[in-house]
């Protein structure tokens, strides 16, 4: 049977494992609000925010960059996508991993899973803070109480539905599209009348005339991919809601099918206007590129306006995380591996004890920014990176195990699938342990964090051996 994307296949064979945390969910998320998440998940401050010191370092190839990072997101969330339409499950790729490659394995993706979100959840509310203050009337507000504000806030939405989640993501996504939307019809507006800006006119030669495509070599280039993965870390989310969707199998591929073509305009579109329009020397970490091109527009209001941007897009990523988190930690704790308490659910259907508990860490994010204003939000960015590419990898090996256990006549795939396996899953594992190397090779605190890695293992070996005999006695009531 061919593994194309458009093959006919049979109805995907029930599947025989029965996971707890799938129950006692309401389905109120609907095509819009699922179509939304997909978009929020691939547009954030890795956009908004850090694309102007990529840009400076790497040039106008850092949309290269952003193209290959993007397949591979691509890669990782259609993988999720099949899996969704094979079992549609709250619990998303920690409950596949239970059924793929037994409780160690779920064990390990639901810890990287939270060791990524508990982190960026801590970065997120340290960036609102810091764009809070871009204001007059925040700026004598101590950052830690910004950062409590924003989580409050946040947390509140969280607990009381998932219906107001959706909500709230709905309309944020709104906000970041809008924006681009915005920024890249002035874009072509000024590249079309060749427009001065700052006394440079735009074009084809703003590249050519400044070091071309790879100003710096292409070793920059690479050394940013570990970046741009980073900026693409929320793609997963869309799986994860769809144990909360009415008819999955007709929202989830229209909605992960559409990331691809959304990648390809927002990030790598955006990235081939801002490099047209000014030389890559103009933009620089401190400042949104966005910013930057309207700032020496000399149009007034708009910094604010593009601060309200990505203030938005923080919020967001804190939005998805305590959301994602909370689901994760349930199906986690349902089968012995996280607390007890992170499995309950409160009348709103919401998983309130594992959303709570990624918000205790977010309250120890406000402390971080009461003692280390300045540092906070890179001593916490860096952890939450290893916690992305063992997500992702995660997702992948279950995709690898679900496509040879389909070969084996064990399982049926649905018509939706991924292209190429088993190729892709392999292709994309190594390309995860590629940007592990790059990140070594970088040095600084990218070379800090892959040494984290060894402490990391140990600390998950260790907590395995605390629940392992909760995990076994639940599996034997389970049986």
């Amino acid at each position: 049977m061919s593994d194309r994307t458009m093959t006919e296949a049979p109805a995907p064979a029930p599947s025989r494992h029965v996971d707890a945390g799938d129950e006692g969910y309401s389905k109120d998320l609907k095509s819009r609000h699922i179509n939304m998440i997909a978009i929020g998940g691939a547009i954030g401050t890795g956009l908004f925010l850090g694309a102007g010191g990529r840009l400076a370092g790497a040039g106008p190839s850092l949309a290269i960059a952003y193209a290959v990072c993007g397949v591979f997101a691509f890669f990782v969330v259609r993988a999720l996508g099949e899996l969704v339409l094979y079992r549609p499950s709250s619990g998303a790729f920690v409950s596949y991993a239970r059924e793929f490659m037994g409780e160690k394995g779920a064990y390990t993706a639901g810890w990287l899973y939270f060791l990524n979100w508990s982190t960026t959840t801590v970065a997120d509310i340290t960036a609102a803070a810091v764009f809070a203050h871009y204001w007059s009337a925040f700026t004598d507000v101590p950052q830690w109480v910004l950062a409590f504000i924003a989580l409050a806030i946040v947390l509140t939405a969280n607990l009381i539905s998932v219906k107001y989640f959706g909500e709230m993501e709905f309309w944020f996504a709104i906000v970041k599209v809008g924006a681009l939307v915005i920024f890249m019809l002035v874009a072509i507006y000024l590249l079309v009348t060749s427009h001065p800006i700052d006394g440079h006119t735009p074009g084809l030669a703003t590249i050519t005339d400044n070091g071309g495509l790879f100003p710096s070599g292409v070793l920059p280039m690479l050394l940013v991919v570990q970046g741009v993965v980073f900026a693409y870390a929320s793609v997963e989310l869309c799986g994860v809601a769809a144990g909360e969707t009415e008819n999955p199998e007709k929202i989830m591929p229209k909605a992960i099918n559409s990331i691809m073509w959304r990648v390809g305009v927002f990030y790598v579109g955006s990235v081939v206007l801002l490099a047209l329009l000014l030389p890559y020397t103009a933009y620089s970490a401190d400042q949104s590129p966005f910013v930057t091109v309207f700032d020496k527009l000399g149009i007034p209001g708009t910094a604010g306006i593009m601060n309200l941007v990505v203030l938005t897009a923080a919020l967001s990523s804190l939005n998805s995380g305590l959301y994602s988190t909370g689901r994760i930690l349930r199906s986690m704790a349902l089968s012995g591996s996280a607390p007890k308490f992170t499995g309950v659910m409160n009348k709103g259907k919401v998983p309130y004890g594992g959303v709570l508990f990624t918000a205790a860490f977010g309250v120890a994010g406000v402390g971080l920014n009461y003692w280390m204003p300045g540092e906070a939000f890179e001593i916490v960015l860096n952890l939450a990176s290893i916690g992305i590419l063992g997500t992702w990898g995660m997702v992948m090996l279950c995709s690898l195990f679900f496509w040879h256990r389909s070969k084996n006549g064990l399982v049926s795939r649905p018509s939706y699938r991924l292209p190429w396996a088993p190729y892709t899953q392999i292709a994309t594992l190594l390309f995860l342990v590629t940007v592990l190397v790059l990140m070594w090779s970088d040095g600084g605190v990218g070379r800090t964090t892959v040494m984290l890695l060894p402490a990391i293992a140990a600390a998950l070996v260790g907590g395995w051996f605390l629940v392992r005999g909760r995990v076994a006695e639940l599996a034997a009531n389970r049986d």
